[in-house]
């Protein structure tokens, strides 16, 4: 039906053109040979195709363009006559006498613009006898055509100030009020075309309507150039006699289009000081008019003007925008009830933007417009709607990129209000936006109520939803707990009471993170405690008193305490490996405090977790080397808990699964028994007994690949272990004696040159590194070089 409807319009369309062009081909004969009478007979001919109603608006455009340009040639002609003296008054009465009234009234339009031209007659006189003549055509589309062909042959020759059209003194007037007639009449037709044709072409006659408007539109142009409309006559004329119109019309399309129209054509500065006269005609809108959209131009215009030059400020504190801006939009929301949530916080959204480009200083406005927001979302609860969330991240986001301060947003009371309506997945997206905006400000969070504020914000990221699963990609979880993780190592305050506050607060957010968070939000927490630990520990050098006392109020036994229970949640999550790190890591902190209690605890914390939750061979192995490696540097603790600690980690080594790492761990436990700065710390007999105890689960490692693959194995553990000799041989322990060295190089030599023993490079060049470290110590000189000259190589 459609297919078939399109189809008969380009036979129509095509007639008509067929027509026309017959006519023309007639007209310009008449013309040629100076003919007027024809000329007029066939030009009134070729117009009457525009008397079609069988076009659509724009396939009738295609026809009207090429009738436009056969016109101009016709108007070229009449100018011609004029000049070798045919009376352009009688020629004006002449083509009044075409029988149809369409043909007419464009002859008339034409040959007008010769006679306003002429200037035989005042340009404001012709002009509205024109435009009060072309009421005759009611048919929406013709008229509206007839309309602008006038508005186009008249634009040049308005009776505007320093035209040379000017007549006397209010000629200014006339040319307004003939624009002003004109866009009066066509926007009556445009909205006529709304009402005629059955229900079901609605939405096509809106499409054609959508099509015509910038006829319409092009009115309050001409309107906008004119020289004499002045602040004055805008505001006393041309915006009431405008608006009046928009308002009356009472249709949805039309009163968008215009006032969208008004704000784009006419000055910043008009709409500036005519703001209570256009924000008047807001609310009287129809409720289906788009009007935030309308609102949110006219306060982008604003604000780019605002932002223009510093000189106009004074004029918005003059004229009270922001008030007005505001009453206005309040107006709105309350006159249009259904208006979606998604439009209302668009509205509060630019509000907001404007008033930080206009009034920056003013953070009484910007929190008024979130507590007005805060208002309209009451009662609504969590918002589903996608569009109304993303524009509440557009509206909160507009301080922090206005201050670069999340400070400052914190100072605004109703900041974390509008928050609350927000989804966990948006609250998750705002709280991103706050942390890249305190990274990229490099913001230091300084007070612990700052940190409670900030917190609070950040919900979505640090707490975990009441027993529901999230369906979260893993990429993006981790990144956004990496940011938390960043965040927190952000905190700081030189005052050290302060900065424990903010430690506690942080804690008991994070604490309510559950087992997937708490891994990447302890151990920032842990490290920025230590921090804090040193930082005591370093005011306290020059004091003689014990600053540790339980009389001070932030003293390290007190975050120790407060470790002890945070690293806990960890081993319960599970993650035992990360808390057996941290428990190490305080515990060495303890140490520098010569808190042995404490550090005691925290290493019997680790062994628990070793012993309970350590279960993965290779864990253990990395486990216990952190273990040694730590116990070795604690000087603290006295001979009988050093002990106890040092006889646990050596009989972990020896129940490690594998015999190379079983090796390994108990020559690196030699070196428990052995601390160069510390003398009450040298057991050269427990060290020789470490180290013969290595060999000997060396030797069963090489008899165990004997048996299982038929070689000797690899030698590398050998090699390794007279590294440990000679460490402990340099470091002068009796214990170590010569003939010991003497005797691994030569067993590693003979395994080496053993028909059993399969090609290892990497063994091999290990020995032959530490055979060239011998050599090199040998002709070092003095005692060290004495000391080696002895091992035969």
């Amino acid at each position: 039906m459609i297919a078939d409807g399109v189809e008969n319009e380009e036979k129509w369309l095509a007639a008509g053109i067929a027509g026309l062009q017959q006519n023309a081909f007639y007209m310009h004969r008449a013309l040629d040979s100076n003919n007027l009478r024809d000329a007029l007979k066939y030009s009134a001919q070729m117009l009457s195709e525009l008397r079609t109603s069988k076009l659509s608006p724009h396939k009738y455009y295609e026809l009207y363009m090429r009738a436009f340009d056969e016109l101009r040639k016709l108007e070229m002609f009449f100018k011609e006559e004029a000049r070798r003296g045919c009376s352009i008054i009688d020629l004006y009465e002449l083509v009044q006498h075409a029988g149809n009234i369409l043909p007419r009234l464009y002859l008339l339009c034409t040959v007008g613009s010769v006679y306003i031209k002429s200037k035989e007659a005042p340009a404001k006189d012709v002009l509205k006898d024109l435009v009060e003549m072309c009421r005759g055509i009611q048919h929406p589309v013709r008229g509206l055509f007839l309309r602008s062909y006038l508005s186009q042959v008249s634009r040049d020759k308005l009776p505007d100030i320093g035209s040379e059209y000017e007549g006397d003194a209010d000629t200014v007037v006339d040319a307004v009020e003939f624009v002003l007639q004109n866009f009066t009449e066509m926007n009556k037709l445009w909205v006529r075309m709304q009402h005629q044709g059955p229900a079901r072409e609605k939405e096509k006659r809106e499409k054609e309507r959508s099509e015509l408007r910038d006829l319409v539109g092009k009115n309050l142009h001409v309107l906008s150039q004119i020289e004499g409309v002045d602040l004055d006559m805008y505001k006393d004329t041309v915006l009431p006699r405008v608006l009046e119109q928009v308002v009356n019309c009472k249709d949805e399309i039309a009163q968008f289009y215009l006032m969208d129209c008004i704000i784009q054509v006419f000055p910043d500065e008009y709409h500036l000081q005519t703001l209570e006269i256009l924000l008047g005609a807001c609310p009287q809108l129809q409720p289906s008019v788009d009007i935030k959209t309308v609102l949110s131009r006219l306060m982008e215009r604003l604000s780019n003007y605002a932002a223009s030059s510093a000189e106009v400020l004074p004029e918005f504190l003059q004229v009270e925008a922001f008030s007005k801006l505001n009453n206005a939009i309040g107006k709105v929301i309350e006159a249009q009830v259904d208006m979606p949530i998604f439009g209302a916080v668009t509205l509060y959204s630019s509000l907001l933007t404007f008033t930080l480009h206009v009034h920056p200083d003013r953070l009484d406005y910007a929190d008024q417009v979130l507590g007005a927001c805060v208002k309209k979302l009451s009662g609504k609860g969590k918002l589903n709607d996608s569009k109304a969330t993303k524009q509440i991240v557009a509206l909160l986001s507009a301080p922090l990129e206005k201050y670069n301060d999340i400070v400052t947003a914190l100072k605004l009371s109703n900041y974390p209000r509008v928050m609350e309506y927000l989804d966990i997945e948006t609250n998750k997206i705002m709280a991103t936006v706050i942390i890249q905006s305190i990274m990229k400000n490099n913001t230091r969070i300084s007070t612990a109520d700052k940190v409670e504020a900030l917190f609070e914000l950040m919900t979505g990221l640090i707490k975990d939803l009441d027993g529901a699963e999230e369906e979260v990609d893993e990429d993006d979880f981790k990144e956004e707990q990496n940011s938390v993780a960043r965040l927190i190592q952000m905190l700081y305050n030189d005052d050290q009471e302060e900065m424990f506050q903010i430690i506690c607060t942080v804690k008991k957010h994070i604490m309510t993170g559950g087992p997937k968070r708490l891994p990447f939000t302890v151990p920032p927490l842990v490290f920025l405690s230590l921090k804090l630990v040193r930082r005591l520990q370093g005011s306290s050098q020059d004091q003689e008193e014990n600053p540790f006392g339980d009389d001070s109020s932030t003293s390290p036994k007190k975050i120790f305490q407060l470790l002890n229970q945070t690293i806990e949640a960890l081993s319960i999550v599970p993650a035992p490996e990360l808390a057996l790190r941290l428990y190490l890591q305080c515990a060495e902190a303890a140490n520098d405090c010569d808190l042995e209690p404490v550090a005691y605890e925290f290493f019997t914390q680790a062994y628990i977790l070793y012993e309970e939750e350590v279960s993965d061979s290779k864990a253990q192995v990395t486990a216990l080397h952190l273990i040694i490696g730590t116990l070795q540097r604690m000087h603290v603790f006295g001979v009988e808990n050093r002990d106890t600690l040092t006889h646990k980690a050596t009989g972990y080594s020896a129940k490690l699964l594998k015999k190379p790492d079983q090796c390994r761990a108990v020559y690196g436990c030699a070196h428990l028994f052995w601390v160069d700065d510390q003398d009450n710390m040298k057991d050269g007999e427990r060290v020789l007994i470490c180290l013969k105890r290595a060999l000997r689960i060396a030797n069963a490692a090489q008899q165990m690949s004997n048996a299982a693959r038929g070689n000797t194995g690899s030698v590398l553990l050998f090699v390794e272990i007279l590294n440990k000799y000679l460490y402990f041989y340099e470091k002068g322990n009796p214990q170590i004696t010569v003939a010991a060295i003497q005797s691994l190089i030569e067993l590693i030599t003979t395994e080496m040159q053993s028909d059993n023993s399969p090609p290892d490079p990497a063994a091999d060049a290990f020995l032959a590194s530490t055979l060239r470290y011998l050599q090199f110590q040998k002709q070092k000189g003095g005692a060290i070089s004495e000391k080696y000259e002895a091992i035969k190589v």
